[in-house]
């Protein structure tokens, strides 16, 4: 892998009476924002050749929505991202490194939000980036790291839906 996206699921309905969270379902609204970020990373030429996804509704949902700005990708349900630690998603991450050049994950919060300002801190990024990516990370984000040789990992762009016309969170 030489390239890591992070992309927290599109904007989800509230859980229904007797559902379990797992089965909520995406938003109009985050259907929508789901497309745009797509487009967003394939105009920046962010491109992944692997999508490891959530097995939760909303995780696959918001692939659903995506996939047509990465026609090439391939996609994996990983259930070990439902509600994954920073930790264990990283870890996912280094078990199919070899898949891909540029890795996308799409699962959830606080997860990937910690994640992703655990890899600026590691790879010495400024402090207004880390600040930055630590004060929020809303639905339909994505976060995109370039990762050397050692494992390091360098900062290569930060999308919100709300910063592209759409709604985020």
């Amino acid at each position: 892998m030489r390239r890591l996206i992070l992309f927290r699921h599109a904007k989800a309905e509230p859980r229904g009476r007797g559902q379990d969270d797992i089965d909520r379902p995406l938003a109009p609204r985050g259907r929508e924002d789901a497309a745009l970020i797509a487009g967003v990373l394939a105009r920046e030429k962010l491109t992944p050749d692997l999508a490891l996804v959530s097995a939760a509704k909303r995780t696959q949902e918001t692939w659903d929505c995506a996939r047509a700005a990465f026609p090439a990708a391939r996609m994996e349900v990983v259930d070990a991202l439902y509600n994954a630690s920073a930790e264990e998603i990283m870890a996912e991450a280094e078990a199919w490194a070899d898949e891909g050049e540029t890795l996308i994950i799409v699962g959830h919060n606080p997860g990937l939000h910690e994640l992703a300002v655990m890899l600026l801190e590691e790879g010495g990024a400024p402090a207004w980036q880390v600040d930055k990516m630590d004060a929020r990370f809303p639905t339909s984000t994505a976060a995109a790291f370039l990762i050397d040789p050692a494992g390091r990992a360098s900062f290569d762009g930060l999308f919100l839906a709300s910063e592209h016309g759409g709604e985020g969170e």
